[in-house]
């Protein structure tokens, strides 16, 4: 087999996106044979494409024998059980960010992956930024010495009332099962625990409807602890403009900075713990030298699906694997919990209290009748490129 067969399932804005990247040749490892929509007017642009199939049943085209994987486009509700079916039927799955709501689903769905032998991967695509590649490098390499702490100011997540007004389903506990933390901050979650590492307690303050008439938050500030002392501070929202994205990392050797599309890279010349218990002068730092890095981005989505791609037919690394998934959804869980509860929040989470209160939240939710609007894609891929 030269090409997987490729199956999208939800042909909405990521979808179509997913399917052009393939269709024009991004994606050497990969040809789009069939694609699903309950909507058939969103498959209609497919067929000058050429030859694919179109279903309006998910189950249809994961029975039909034209797909060896599918990537999963849909709400994020509907990961989980879609990709369940998959993984019964010997099927591999890349999915769309967050792999699921619940952290409970998606560890089922990474057990339920690895007892049929089939890839799992998740489309976090900013993990192929050349920076934060490089500071997960000099982070996990020990070049920082140890680790004290990071801080992410991420808020040019910014968002309009139009935006929220222009779907049902937006900024619902019942449509997204979240707000900033579910839809926005995914990827930023998931490059915390990549380059940082995974902390095993957190407090967060989640403020719902701060900034935008929504039941779900658009407000987040995130402490995080670490067993080795290390701490993180993870700030997001949807509500300021301009918004910031800077990500500073601390340690025994020096500092890293990305902001504005540079890496800069302070080394300190003598440990500072060491400086710091030797030194005789009461009002002196430790010396520094000073890198900066710079890269020009490229599109992160075509290479996610050229990784998985190649992870079936090769067995290669993919660029981020199931249990990634896993790792950013239990973040932004115990977030939540911890919102909930007004208090730390340990992880792995208390799976059972987590959904018992997103499903109350659910049920006393109330649904406002909002027409349905569509959204350009043209300029999809730029929104979910890093933007400084």
């Amino acid at each position: 087999m030269e090409k997987i067969r490729l199956g999208i399932i939800g042909m909405g804005n990521m979808g179509s996106v997913h399917f052009r990247n393939v269709a024009e040749g991004k994606c050497p490892s990969a040809e789009v044979t069939a694609v699903c929509d309950i909507d058939p007017k969103k498959i209609a642009d497919t067929a000058k494409y050429g030859s694919v199939r179109f279903f309006a049943n998910y189950k249809e085209m994961l029975d039909s024998g034209t797909v060896d994987a599918v990537l999963i486009a849909v709400p994020h509700y509907d990961h989980p059980p879609i990709a369940m079916e998959c993984f019964k039927r010997g099927i591999h799955v890349l999915t769309e960010k967050p792999a699921g709501v619940f952290a409970k689903q998606v560890r089922e769905m990474n057990e339920a992956a690895e007892r049929s032998g089939v890839k799992f991967g998740i489309m976090f695509n900013q993990r192929t930024n050349p920076m934060y590649a490089k500071a997960r490098e000099i982070v996990r390499s020990g070049q920082l010495g140890q680790l004290k702490r990071m801080v992410w100011i991420v808020t040019n997540w910014y968002r309009t009332q139009a935006y929220y007004d222009s779907g049902s389903w937006r900024a619902t506990w019942n449509g997204e099962g979240g707000g900033v933390l579910l839809n926005q901050a995914p990827h930023n979650l998931d490059l915390w625990q990549w380059i940082f590492g995974m902390p095993k307690r957190v407090r967060a303050f989640c403020t719902v409807g701060k900034y935008h008439d929504i039941g779900v938050e658009d407000d987040v500030t995130i402490y995080g602890e670490y067993e080795n002392g290390s701490t993180a501070v993870f700030i997001s929202t949807t509500g300021e403009a301009p918004g910031t994205n800077r990500l500073e990392i601390s340690g025994d050797l020096g500092k890293i900075v990305i902001e504005c599309g540079k890496l800069k890279w302070w080394r300190l010349k003598v440990p500072e713990r060491e400086f710091c218990l030797s030194s005789k002068e009461g009002f002196v730092s430790p010396e520094t030298e000073y890198e900066e890095f710079s890269a020009p981005e490229s599109e992160g989505h075509p290479k996610v699906i050229e990784a998985f791609a190649q992870s079936i037919l090769n067995g290669t690394e993919m660029i981020a694997d199931g249990a990634e998934g896993l790792n950013s959804l239990s973040i932004s869980n115990a977030a939540y919990l911890s919102s909930w509860t007004d208090d730390w929040a340990e992880i792995p989470t208390d799976e059972a209290l987590f959904e018992k209160y997103l499903i109350d939240l659910c049920r006393k939710e109330k649904y406002q009748s909002k027409p349905e609007q569509g959204e350009s894609t043209e300029n999809i891929s730029e929104r979910w490129r890093v933007r400084w």
